[in-house]
């Protein structure tokens, strides 16, 4: 699986601790997401699809589309 976080955090030119600050998340906790480590429970992507303006299937990999979905009613 290709998980996109990294490279959407590079391509903004942020780092783990200030995307961790966002999530209000430790930034090792963070890294382990990166890493595969660890896996990122719903929120955490949802929360992360908002702020990348994108889908959480495009965050995993599972769709080369970056738009978001667009929202329900």
């Amino acid at each position: 699986m290709k998980f996109r976080i990294r490279d959407l955090r590079e391509d903004k030119d942020l780092t783990q601790k200030e995307i961790a600050d966002i999530l209000h998340i430790h930034q090792t906790t963070y890294s382990d997401y990166e890493l595969e480590n660890l896996n990122v429970p719903i929120t955490v992507l949802s929360q992360l699809a908002d702020f990348y303006e994108t889908s959480i299937d495009y965050l995993v990999g599972r769709t080369d589309t970056k738009e978001p979905y667009p929202k329900g009613k």
